[in-house]
Formats: structure tokens, C-alpha cells, sequence
């Protein structure tokens, strides 16, 4: 029995659940079974938390559901569990499912934000201070680049990957794979240059970011397939973001999401 005054008595703690001392929980909270509380979480009323390891500093508000069964027909019960790095924030109505058998684990960094009723669903494996904006829908299986922005009610397709710093506007729909450093919206998301905000927030030189912003104008020229513009750019002598931003590209098993037109193939300063 665990007894605490940061722990409110009408919350439910199962007997496998470990918490640190220093943990909090609201009312009628439930901290299910194989559940691992870390250093000052704190864990709102009514919120659910099982199958799931919670590291120092995470808030998760009321309402939320943490490291809940997967929604998937093939799920048959079998013992897995979502990852919710250090300092997160999880609010209101916000659901992380936690893996199946085909990884066993949903794998979440540090510092992320959660907006209300936002959604990762089973085997993601999502990077470091990576916003997910409010009734955003994450299917199964996809992978999020570390400080990635994503708008209000956007929809991640199945296995799609979102590259380190990408944006996405609020409303998009996405099929394809978003290269790393690239702004996209619209339904179906199409690429609109690159996050130029951002990669100067994050301390990109100047050198850097014209690098980037002539490898991607090169890449989708449409005078020549894909693939050429690939070979050629990567047999070349790049800086360490261009190498991933083309490493991205040419890894993709989904395919890339494109430029709506010419225009957006060259992106400008604002």
C-alpha cells in the first residue's frame, strides 16, 4: 500500500506500478499495472497511466490516457509498453497508445508537448521537443524528427515519417514523407519550402541554410527525375544538414511529399 500526501486517496494504484516519492497524483486517477512513475511527474484527475515507463518531470493532465491498448485488429493482448521521455507534457483528453508485437514499444522523447486531445497511436517513435498541436491524429508506426512542429488536426498516414525541424500547417492531410527542415500543408500535403524561422531559432549559419535552400530547389527541379538529382548531389561535398536532409530523401519507403508548383520549389527569405 502506498501511502502519500501527494497522492490523492480516491486514485487507484496498482500493486506492480513503482513510483518515486516525489510523484503526484490526482483524484481518481489510475496508475495501472507495469507502470513506472519517475522523479516529479505529476498525473492529473482521471487520467490513466499503464504498461508505461514515465521519466522525470512529465505533466500529464486530466483526462489523458497513457500507455493505453493499441487500437489495432491484430493487438491480441500481448505485453508491451509506451516510453514517455523526461519533461513532457500531456494535456487534457490526450491519448498514447503503447506498442504491439511488431516493435513492443511506442517510444517518446524529452521535453515534447501533447495539446489537448491529440493522438499517437501504436509503435511510433517519436524525437525531442516535438509539438503535436491540438486533435492532431498520429496512425501506427510512424517516426517524428526531433523539434518537428505539427499543426491542429493534422493526420499522419500509417509508417509516414516527419524529418528533425519539419512544419506542418493545421488542417493537412499526409500521405508522404516530410523531408527534414521542410514546411508543408494542404490536403494532400504538399511541400512549401523550408522552415527558415525555425532553423534560425536552432542556431543554423547562414552557410548552412543557403546550403539547404540550393540543395532544395536542385533536388525537385523538375527538369530530371529524382533519383539523378540524388545521385548527383550526394557524390558531392555537403554540409552535415544537407547530408541528412538528401539521407532522408533517398531512404523514404513511402515516397516524398513534393512541391505544389515551381513557385514553391524556391523558397525565399521572409
Amino acid at each position: 500500500m502506498i501511502e502519500s500526501t501527494l497522492i490523492h486517496a480516491t486514485a487507484v494504484i496498482h500493486s506492480t506500478a513503482k513510483l518515486d516519492p516525489t510523484v503526484e497524483i490526482g483524484p481518481y486517477a489510475v496508475i495501472g499495472e507495469n507502470t513506472v512513475l519517475g522523479p516529479r511527474v505529476k498525473v492529473g484527475p482521471h487520467a490513466v497511466v499503464e504498461f508505461a515507463e514515465i521519466a522525470e518531470g512529465c505533466r500529464i493532465h486530466a483526462g489523458a490516457f497513457v500507455g493505453t491498448a493499441p487500437q489495432d485488429l491484430k493487438y491480441r493482448g500481448e505485453e508491451t509498453k509506451l516510453l514517455l521521455g523526461p519533461g513532457c507534457v500531456v494535456r487534457e483528453a490526450v491519448t498514447l497508445n503503447r506498442g504491439t508485437a511488431a516493435t513492443s514499444v511506442t517510444k517518446i522523447g524529452a521535453r515534447c508537448l501533447f495539446m489537448a486531445y491529440s493522438h499517437v497511436a501504436h509503435d511510433c517513435a517519436i524525437g525531442n521537443e516535438v509539438i503535436l498541436a491540438n486533435s492532431v491524429a498520429v496512425a501506427g508506426h510512424c517516426e517524428i524528427g526531433d523539434w518537428a512542429i505539427i499543426g491542429g488536426m493534422v493526420g499522419l498516414h500509417q509508417f509516414v515519417r516527419v524529418g528533425k525541424l519539419a512544419m506542418i500547417g493545421a488542417g493537412a492531410m499526409v500521405p508522404l514523407d516530410i523531408p527534414p527542415y521542410a514546411l508543408a500543408w494542404g490536403d494532400r500535403a504538399r511541400l512549401s519550402g523550408l522552415n527558415l524561422i525555425g532553423l534560425r531559432r536552432r542556431g543554423f549559419s547562414p552557410e548552412m541554410i543557403k546550403d539547404l535552400k540550393k540543395v532544395y530547389r536542385e533536388v525537385f527541379d523538375p527538369s530530371a527525375p529524382l533519383k539523378e538529382h540524388l545521385a548527383r548531389l550526394t557524390a558531392q561535398e555537403r554540409t552535415a544538414p544537407v547530408k541528412e536532409f538528401l539521407s532522408f530523401i533517398q531512404t523514404s519507403r513511402r515516397g516524398i511529399c513534393r512541391p505544389a508548383s515551381l513557385k514553391d520549389n524556391s523558397p525565399e527569405d521572409e
